[in-house]
């Protein structure tokens, strides 16, 4: 699967998803009729390393990956516990290959966030990824409405 063909699946899937490039990323904020200065952060697909974030390799070859927010709760029983922030331009201290392909894992910097991630999935993967995105699309909508109150 190309990073165009899962941006377009999401975009086609998730209602109100508004796409911005930033930070050398797809950034999917959920925004619908544009209430929020940017929208409250769904997901990311990341194509290149950043000065910050060089733990998935990502500068190889037609690798790319996919990030998006479950939260605490999730993450915890995905991984175990949450762990804590890195210092900036630091990575997690878990014991994960970054750089390992189509494996759900803790996101390299940002999982004290709750967040995941999983290197250049194959469409097989899709039904697992929507599952995880099911769950991060909720969490949106609900600090979307937050927000807007």
């Amino acid at each position: 699967m190309t990073p165009s063909e899962l941006e377009n699946w999401i975009v086609n899937t998730y209602p109100g998803i508004v796409v911005i490039d930033a930070y050398r990323e797809r950034s999917f904020f959920y925004n619908p009729s544009g209430l929020l200065p940017k929208g409250v952060y769904l997901s990311t697909i990341k194509e290149s390393d950043g000065p910050n974030d060089k733990a998935s390799v990502l500068n190889r070859d037609g690798i790319y990956r996919i990030s998006f927010g479950v939260g605490k709760r999730a993450y915890e029983k995905l991984f175990g516990i949450t762990p804590k922030r890195p210092p900036k331009g630091d990575v997690i201290q878990l014991d994960f290959d970054f750089t390992a392909l189509r494996v759900l894992m803790p996101h390299p910097i940002y999982a004290w966030m709750g967040w995941v991630a999983m290197n250049s999935p194959s469409k097989d993967q899709l039904e697992t990824i929507q599952t995880f995105l099911d769950i991060a699309y909720q969490n949106v909508l609900q600090k979307f409405s937050k927000r807007n109150k």
